[in-house]
């Protein structure tokens, strides 16, 4: 089934240029591996975005360049460390298809990896979760969540900008309802409360670049159990 719910033009230009964190390159990504109309879109921005580059004029580098590059690299802040961990890159798992994880799509199936079906944790009443990606500086954090039908997650709004891309299942938010194969693209300015609304669980992939802000006390102290 084609997806009714797509990621914005701008989100699919900042995920073309590298400039999103690593969990919300995940989401995007796997919505692309499943949609043909977005990766057609991504393929035209990325295409787009070379020739803009080969139309620019070469400027001459400055005589210190090579060494502030490594100075950048090598600053406790700075934007790369030659001795950090290296980012994550969806690789093929001999283990695909084993169990539940089989309606996961590349990338996101390597990073869950096998026994997606014992690793399930109860975080509320008819709610459960499996961590994807642990929360970090710049990479944001990125959760898969099973929702009982007829659950309702706790009204929240978002520091940053929230995706949610779903495999299976569906729920109906303020703005709008997604089935398998939708993404929804939540930024600061969004308040809404998910409420799986068919007859089977609703499991879906939450990828954020920022916490979460419940709105009501029983959502806030929900929070560091969720990971949100």
């Amino acid at each position: 089934m084609m997806p009714k719910h797509h990621p914005s033009d701008a989100l699919l230009v900042a995920y073309g240029s590298g400039s999103l964190g690593e969990a919300l390159s995940l989401a995007v990504a796997t919505h692309l591996a499943r949609c043909p109309l977005c990766r057609a879109a991504a393929a035209e921005i990325d295409a787009l975005g070379g020739a803009l580059l080969e139309e620019l004029a070469p400027e001459p580098l400055a005589a210190d360049a090579l060494s502030s590059l490594f100075a950048r690299i090598d600053a406790p802040d700075g934007w790369m460390r030659r001795d950090a961990a290296p980012v994550r890159l969806p690789a093929p798992n001999p283990c695909r298809a084993l169990d539940g994880a089989a309606l996961l799509p590349e990338p996101l199936r390597s990073y869950v990896g096998p026994g997606m079906d014992q690793r399930w944790q109860r975080i509320a009443p008819g709610v459960r979760r499996i961590e994807v990606m642990p929360r970090t500086a710049r990479g944001g954090t990125a959760h898969l969540l099973r929702i009982a039908p007829g659950t309702a997650l706790p009204h929240h709004g978002h520091g940053g900008t929230e995706l949610t891309l779903v495999f299976a299942g569906s729920y109906a938010d303020e703005l709008g309802r997604y089935t398998a194969g939708d993404i929804a693209e939540a930024d600061g300015e969004t308040r809404h409360q998910p409420i799986a609304d068919s007859h089977e669980d609703c499991i879906c992939l939450i990828a954020t670049d920022a916490p979460l802000r419940f709105t009501g006390l029983v959502g806030r102290l929900m929070q560091p159990f969720i990971g949100l």
